[in-house]
């Protein structure tokens, strides 16, 4: 049998449409985010974007996971060009979106518990987090550590209800030969970004992983190509993350890349990381590796 195959890819920072900004948003964090797109905005180019997104599609994964940041002021205009954008990767049901922090900048002006994308997020008529959604051998559990923050932070948190909830859905899978995988916006694991950019309850998160068994954790947020892990029961759980979808590459951060993830039924999980390559200009392979899933109990 194949493996199943699992495109990860991560904050695309779609360019703003025009009128995704009113007066009414030079008063709150907006503002400071729309400043800092001037600013840097360059470094994300929709061109980038479309190759790598055309490259995926050359590679026809089963699935796709997008771990944030489609937004950049989480504008009600953005909302709608972003779900524009992902009718164009495939079947909402081919494709799981874990919402990122600039998708939840503020509350004033967005749309509710990120209702236009919730074909995307689940499989169940309400929104609602962690998802979890049967796809071929995985377990796909998706998270949600998007929320509004004070200005200057960029910080996320699951909250208790989050936690209790994906404490069930593990429990419940316990038994069962599936691969279990958790997407997510903030990484998971110290240490990948400065404190005001952290997961705030990511301690809560890898004292509950260290007790349930997943065999992966996808995340963005970063834009770099994150390697880490945090303890599981039978061993380290590996935690990637990749850089932006959109981005150029330069002094600040690495150019786009996307991992295709493939599952085997003897417990092996090989990661091939495609990217933008500065001399061609196109997308190739810079490598691969095989990750060795524990073994079910």
């Amino acid at each position: 049998m194949p493996p199943y195959r699992l495109a990860h890819l991560s904050d695309p920072h779609l360019p703003p449409p025009a009128g995704a900004l009113g007066w009414r948003d030079l008063g709150s964090k907006r503002l400071l985010s729309a400043i800092a797109w001037r600013r840097k905005g360059s470094e994300h180019q929709p061109s980038v974007l479309q190759a790598l997104a055309d490259d995926v599609a050359r590679h026809a994964p089963d699935h796709i996971a997008v771990t944030g940041d489609l937004t950049n002021f989480s504008s009600s205009a953005e909302y709608a060009a972003a779900r524009t954008w992902l009718q164009t990767l495939g079947a909402a049901a081919d494709v799981t979106l874990s919402p990122g922090n600039h998708d939840a900048l503020v509350r004033a002006g967005a749309p509710s518990t990120f209702e236009p994308w919730r074909e995307w997020l689940g499989d169940t008529p309400q929104v609602a987090f962690p998802a979890l959604r049967e796809r071929g051998p995985l377990a796909l559990i998706n998270l949600c550590s998007a929320t509004p923050t004070a200005p200057w932070l960029a910080s996320g948190r699951l909250g208790e209800a989050q936690l209790e909830r994906l404490t069930q859905i593990l429990t419940s899978l316990a038994g069962r030969d599936l691969y279990r995988v958790l997407t997510i916006h903030h990484p998971p694991a110290a240490g990948v970004v400065s404190g005001r950019k952290a997961l705030e309850d990511a301690g809560a998160l890898r004292a509950l992983l260290a007790v349930h068994e997943v065999d992966l954790v996808l995340h963005g947020h970063a834009h770099e190509a994150a390697v880490s892990a945090i303890p599981g029961p039978q061993g380290p759980i590996p935690v990637l993350g990749v850089p932006s979808a959109s981005a150029v590459g330069g002094r600040r951060h690495p150019p786009a890349r996307w991992h295709s993830i493939e599952f085997s039924s003897d417990r092996r999980i090989r990661v091939v990381a495609r990217g933008l390559s500065a001399d061609t200009g196109r997308f190739e392979a810079l490598g691969d590796y095989v990750l060795q899933a524990p073994q079910r109990r």
